[in-house]
């Protein structure tokens, strides 16, 4: 049940919040938020000025968790959540979003400059502006919106601000989890606007395991007029790629729950080996993708990738080694009856008129982190799916709409 008219308020509060919305936007892109492992200093400085301009607004509850990291800014990644009353506090709503982004890429594809966000055709173009910016955005301003007109929500609204997401959340929200786990009640509903369709029809509740590897193939450098003194590393990994890609084959299940429905595994990421081109290399670097059904383990995958690298070793006399930069098994999903997923689909079906679905995706959210300490959420937003593309762009639209739907989720009692 939703008071009609506090949500019309609440409504027409946040429409008329959309250039302020606009405005947040173009100045936290500004602040890049990139990770010491994406040769960044963290998110210190964004999260300093999201948190002044929260205060600012007259935000009164705020909470600053800092976990330690000595190669970020100020040694530590910041992590923020902003609280307001609720009409009752037996549970909490939560609206999360990750204040850090990815690097820019080959800027030679961007039309605007990455880190100034350029306005037109009713979009905002810049680095992060979609993931997650405009999930970050559209949280905060509803948070704003309850507290301008003075209408409380249902429950507890508390909008959480992570750092790390995008390199494995050690930093955020497993941080917290492993440090500030009372923060979370399993009544509690918890909301994560960092996937979505740009239909609005799709409610994550399920995840894939994710595996990034990385191959460094071991040859004998030589010089590349006489090949007969080396062992090509360069030639024997590029075979190793190809021969991983049969893993498609033997991870061949599908599950329609899931876009797209089955496992993914690509070669993605290539380091440099020699700097010149008449030598032949004698070391091969490169890094592959791995997307899991949940109904396969993470280590039938290993003792597959293993199987493969040793035919290669095999035929072309070189050494493979391969480790892991992020592992993720898959959580337990949350179920399509929850409480949050089905107040998740009152609010989508009122504010966009049309029916959203539980599904699982391929991409990895903190939800997963969430899941496995028992906690259901669910993650939602409304997307044109340009993360971490060139020429990155947020609707304007969705951003507004969506925090409209936040809303009406907070009234229903």
């Amino acid at each position: 049940m939703v008071n009609e008219q506090d949500f019309r308020k609440i409504s027409q509060r946040l429409v008329a919040m959309e250039k302020a919305m606009v405005e947040f936007q173009k100045s936290i892109t500004a602040i890049p938020a990139l990770s010491p492992v994406n040769d960044g200093e963290g998110e210190w400085d964004r999260a300093i000025y999201i948190k002044q301009f929260l205060q600012d607004q007259g935000v009164t509850d705020i909470v600053e968790i800092n976990a330690p990291d000595p190669d970020a800014k100020q040694g530590v990644r910041p992590n923020l959540i902003a609280r307001i009353k609720g009409h009752s506090d037996e549970k909490t709503i939560w609206l999360m979003a990750h204040m850090d982004v990815v690097p820019e890429g080959d800027l030679k594809l961007w039309e605007t400059n990455p880190w100034e966000a350029v306005v037109k055709d009713g979009k905002i173009f810049g680095r992060g502006v979609e993931d997650n910016q405009q999930g970050l955005t559209s949280s905060v301003f509803t948070l704003l919106a309850f507290l301008k007109e003075g209408i409380r929500p249902a429950y507890d609204l508390a909008v959480i601000l992570v750092a790390d997401e995008e390199t494995g959340s050690d930093y955020g929200l497993g941080y917290i989890m492993e440090h500030h786990a009372e923060l979370f009640r399993k009544s509690d509903l918890i909301i994560v606007p960092d996937a979505g369709e740009p239909d609005s029809t799709m409610i994550e509740v399920a995840e894939k395991s994710i595996a990034w590897f990385r191959f460094r193939t071991l040859g004998k450098q030589c010089h590349g007029s006489l090949p007969e003194q080396g062992i090509n590393a360069f030639y024997a990994a590029s075979h190793l790629v190809t021969r991983l890609h049969a893993l498609y084959e033997i991870f061949d299940a599908e599950n329609p729950v899931f876009a797209p429905p089955i496992s993914t595994f690509e070669a993605t990421r290539k380091e440099a080996n020699v700097p010149n081109i008449n030598t032949i290399p004698g070391e091969d670097v490169f890094y592959m993708d791995c997307r899991l059904l949940p109904q396969y383990t993470i280590e039938a995958l290993f003792a597959e990738v293993r199987r493969i690298c040793d035919t290669v070793e095999e035929d072309f006399s070189v050494k493979i080694e391969f480790e892991t930069r992020q592992l993720a098994p898959a959580a337990p999903p949350t179920p399509n009856d929850a409480e949050v997923v089905e107040k998740l689909a009152r609010g989508i079906k009122n504010v966009y008129r049309v029916n959203a679905r539980p599904m699982g995706i391929g991409g990895g959210t903190v939800a997963a982190v969430f899941r496995r300490h028992g906690l259901e959420a669910a993650v939602w937003s409304t997307l044109a799916d340009t993360c971490h593309q060139p020429n990155e762009f947020c609707v304007i639209d969705y951003m507004v709409n969506d925090a409209r739907v936040f809303a009406h989720v907070c009234l229903q009692q």
